[in-house]
């Protein structure tokens, strides 16, 4: 339950402030009267993302079991790939997303001669990447977590998000969103590596993958994964208690270059950039 909540909070944060800077952004510049443009956009987003939702788990309903273990090793390395690119990509752009979304709404109004669908496409697209990427993920989540915790905790973990979203934009709550995203995507990146080597043991129960499968140590009998420590561990780390050579080998490499990735010193920029770029997210 902590692991989908967590994820949906920084997902549903993210989408949050996006729209709070577009909102903020059109009521400075005397735009207010297109917000059903903005909330337009944002109803759209989330019903793609719940169609896409419902029609994945419809389909892997229905498949035999083999390609069921299939599916569910595809959807977890979507769901690795995802996560980190949406980790590491904000730790990139969390800079100037603020200045890039203004300049957006800018091209959008004007090109289409301040047509309220570019502004419904902005956000559409905006609010429906994070919506995607949740799907993907709490889909790889919530077929390793079975029962109703998961989708309870991801429920949670989007309303927590949209009343902080509502907090910031109305100025009542100061929220260190650098410290945030940083701790949350180090956290990120163990629930990825996690998903990562069970995908590898998915493709092994699928039959396609055979190597490497020596039992490194079995701690079934000291620390099972379907006791309550257990499976806490499952889902913060993607513990398991039998895990393979091949499994430990992945989860360890990934985690060495993804936390490098994510962890090393920005760039110094040019003196004149540094001045003229201002934090977008404060």
């Amino acid at each position: 339950m902590l692991v989908p909540f967590l994820i949906m909070l920084r997902e549903g944060l993210e989408a949050a402030l996006i729209v709070g800077i577009v909102a903020g952004y059109l009521s400075r510049t005397g735009r207010a009267g297109w917000m059903p443009a903005v909330w337009t956009g944002i109803f759209l987003a989330v019903a793609l993302a719940l169609f896409v939702g419902a029609g994945l788990q419809l389909a892997s309903a229905e498949f035999p079991q083999r390609t069921q273990e299939l599916f569910e090793a595809v959807v977890g390395l979507i769901a690795v790939a995802i996560l980190t690119s949406m980790v590491l990509w904000m730790r990139k752009a969390a800079r100037s997303i603020k200045s890039d979304l203004h300049s957006s709404i800018e091209a959008a109004m004007t090109n289409a001669g301040g047509s309220g669908l570019a502004l419904v496409g902005l956000v559409f697209f905006a609010v429906a990447r994070e919506g995607l990427e949740s799907v993907f993920f709490l889909l790889a989540l919530f077929q390793q977590s079975p029962g109703p915790g998961a989708p309870l905790g991801a429920l949670a973990g989007l309303l927590v998000s949209v009343a902080l979203g509502f907090a910031i934009y109305a100025g009542g709550v100061k929220l260190d969103l650098k410290r945030f995203f940083r701790w949350t995507g180090i956290f990120i990146l163990f629930v990825a590596a996690g998903l990562l080597a069970g995908s590898l043991r998915h493709f092994h129960e699928a039959g396609l993958w055979n190597s490497l499968q020596e039992v490194v140590v079995d701690l079934n009998g000291v620390l099972p994964e379907d006791g309550v420590a257990g499976t806490i561990l499952a889902g913060l780390f993607g513990y398991m208690d039998d895990p393979r050579v091949g499994e430990l080998i992945l989860y360890a490499v990934f985690l060495a270059t993804s936390l490098f990735l994510f962890l090393r010193p920005a760039g110094t920029a040019h003196p004149s950039r540094r001045a003229a770029r201002a934090p977008a997210l404060r």
